[in-house]
């Protein structure tokens, strides 16, 4: 390199940067020869790309939030992170970061501005989305620099994210490692294109290709890049061209790669290049000082190792796994004294989003269509006209992005409501609910405070994309909660507590009961308790237990069989799946001793086994016969009005199967 490009470069610069670069390079020197040893099962290793991660978090502030992948140690080394601690961490014992829960970069350092990983590719990008969001609205200089790999940027996240990014002008700096392989599959087999940055003309944002063994070059770059999105200018995609010489992780070797392509990289070795630049072409460190300096960190790096692995594996409880799972949430509000108003479901909710945004400057809200249009069934109605566009925001449609936009938000303590203009279409942000929003506090402590707004359900005629009740699938995943409230009551305390809650909520909203229901509802700010069911009509005979729309079936059923056969039916309406109110369930059959499971959705794999099976094992002495469950048919929902109530509907099967309990 020319004398000229390092004469920037002061003498103790020199120095800090080559033990920056020096110390990730020690240190897989280490985890390779543990591997050998047997003394630790697996390695993710950098080796020959330390310049790009070391280069990138030197040319960045200390408030400037880093997104790193698996091949980025030396963001963590730089950014000082303790090193006993992280290596408690890389080998699993007590001590590390995540308590034994996630495995070496999957997890999150908030006072060293550092955001980790999942292993799903692409995934957190638009979390970074989110992060600059919060910097633009707060109105903060600080960026977010997000990592991928080159094989990431086949996935829709990132596409989802630089549409983002783009249109929002958002402070975000996209780092696109190419390092020639994904897995064993080379790149050129996987890209149509030669060069990713290529990929930033379709999204209106500059690019630039890097020498990503140069890590002067690495900082340059960077450094223009976070200046360029600092000053409003928008987000910058940067392809730091490498290679990767060791195997994806260290077992599986590197024999699908040709040894001359290693040889060839090799030499392009970037702490070999620096120590020939500031040793041999300008002199800036001696020879001795380089070696005194690498001496000095090889002792570090074992002391710290050995450390590591002298501590114990990491024990717990059920209890305290299950007690990390959620952050503490805030406990419930009653209402005040004072008017209600008649209202349907419809402007509970609206209400409910109305005086949030009010009283809390943190609560924004985000999804198709919200903003002028007022969403698809009109429940932001005019809110943009009193709230502003910063605060609720039309997406592009980019489920996955928005969701994962949403999870940077409340990174940065802000609130965010995702509204999917229809719960069907959650499946296209699935990977961002469940592995990502799902798993963060668990992981590393993290919470994550957001809403994600579902209008869901049948009755309206709308086939099978516009029809799903998919609440099920949430319920099966550790680390959400599922909401599904039946009367505008409970649609305003119930969303009010989910906003509040520094936790992922599922709010499942039935579109049949928008305009369909009317109920009193307090005028004044009130929560409800997650997990706290209610007993909607008493009863002696048996309990119809439910939620949503099948609420109002069952209370309507239970009208009928009163005025026809005098049977005495209780209904509980759930309200909450993710917790549910076993205690209330369990005190009707002390009086019933008979059990109903109603629920719009699918049979098979339905919320209602859950209940029935968790109330057999819990409550059986009490049952004078099996519980009954009454579901729609295993079936995609009919776009005919009359084919979806009279052969795949819950509600069609209800009164036999009620009578058939009653009788047996």
């Amino acid at each position: 390199m020319p004398l000229a490009d390092t004469d920037r470069i002061a003498r103790q610069d020199v120095q800090s940067l080559t033990r920056a670069l020096l110390l990730p390079r020690v240190i897989e020197e280490k985890m390779l020869r543990l591997i050998r040893q047997g003394r630790i099962s697996k390695w993710f290793s950098a080796y020959g790309q330390e310049a790009i991660s070391v280069g990138t978090t030197w040319a960045l502030e200390d408030r400037d939030y880093i997104l790193p992948m698996h091949r980025n140690l030396g963001v963590w080394t730089t950014r000082e992170v303790p090193l006993r601690e992280l290596f408690c961490q890389l080998v699993g014992r007590e001590g590390g970061f995540t308590k034994g829960r996630d495995r070496t970069f999957h997890f999150g350092l908030p006072e060293k501005r550092i955001v980790g990983m999942i292993s799903h590719m692409g995934a957190m990008l638009p979390v970074a989305c989110g992060i600059g969001q919060a910097a633009q609205y707060q109105d903060e200089d600080f960026i977010a620099l997000a990592f991928t790999g080159e094989g990431g940027t086949r996935e829709g996240d990132f596409h989802e994210a630089l549409n983002l990014a783009s249109v929002w002008n958002l402070p975000v700096v996209f780092v696109v490692e190419n390092n020639g392989y994904g897995l064993s599959t080379p790149a050129e087999e996987a890209l149509p294109v030669d060069d990713v940055a290529e990929a930033a003309a379709g999204y209106d944002m500059p690019s630039e290709i890097v020498d990503g063994n140069d890590v002067l070059e690495v900082i340059d770059a960077v450094q223009s890049a976070a200046r360029w999105a600092r000053q409003g200018q928008g987000p910058v995609l940067l392809e730091m061209k490498t290679f990767r010489v060791r195997g994806h992780e260290e077992a599986s070797g590197t024999d699908y790669v040709p040894d001359e392509l290693i040889e060839e990289w090799k030499e392009k070795d970037p702490v070999d290049r620096f120590e020939r630049l500031i040793v041999e072409e300008t002199g800036l460190l001696g020879e001795e000082e380089v070696e005194d300096l690498r001496a000095e960190l090889e002792q570090l790096v074992d002391d710290g190792v050995e450390y590591a692995l002298d501590q114990p594996e990491v024990e717990s409880t059920p209890e305290t796994e299950r007690g990390d799972l959620f952050a503490p949430t805030p406990a419930a509000t009653p209402p005040a004294d004072g008017a209600s108003d008649e209202k349907r479901f419809i402007d509970a909710i609206s209400d409910a989003l109305w005086q949030a945004m009010e009283e809390d400057e943190d609560l924004l809200l985000m999804g198709q269509d919200i903003a002028e249009y007022g969403g698809a069934f009109k429940v932001t109605d005019g809110f943009v006209d009193a709230f502003g566009e910063e605060r609720v925001r039309n997406t592009p449609i980019i489920e996955s992005g928005a969701i994962g936009a949403g999870l940077g938000l409340s990174i940065e303590g802000l609130k965010p409501v995702v509204e999917m203009q229809y719960a069907d279409f959650i499946s296209c942000g699935f990977n961002q609910t469940v592995n990502n929003l799902a798993t963060t506090h668990y992981r590393w402590g993290q919470p994550v405070n957001v809403t994600i707004r579902a209008p869901f359900g049948g009755g309206i005629g709308a086939g099978p994309f516009h029809s799903q009740s998919m609440e099920a699938w949430f319920c099966h995943v550790p680390g959400l909660k599922v909401v599904v409230p039946a009367t505008p009551y409970d649609a305003k305390g119930l969303l009010l507590a989910a906003i509040n809650d520094p936790n992922p909520v599922l709010f499942f909203e039935h579109k049949k009961l928008y305009r369909s229901i009317k109920g009193h509802v307090p005028e004044g700010r009130y929560q409800l308790s997650f997990g706290d069911g209610r007993v909607a009509r008493e009863g002696s005979d048996a309990t119809i237990v439910t939620y949503g729309v099948g609420v109002h079936w069952a209370l309507e059923e239970a009208e009928h069989q009163a005025e026809t056969s005098g049977a005495s039916i209780e209904v509980v309406d759930l309200r909450t799946l993710v917790p549910w109110d076993r205690e209330t369930v369990l005190e009707s059959l002390d009086k019933t001793n008979r059990l109903l499971v109603l629920h719009e959705a699918t049979r098979t794999g339905g919320f209602g086994a859950e209940i029935a099976s968790q109330i057999t094992e819990e409550g059986f002495e009490k049952l004078d016969a099996p519980p009954t469950r009454v579901a729609s048919e295993d079936l995609p929902v009919p776009f005919s009005r009359s084919l979806e109530k009279d052969v795949f509907s819950a509600a069609s099967k209800l009164r036999p199967s009620l009578e058939q309990l009653l009788a047996y």
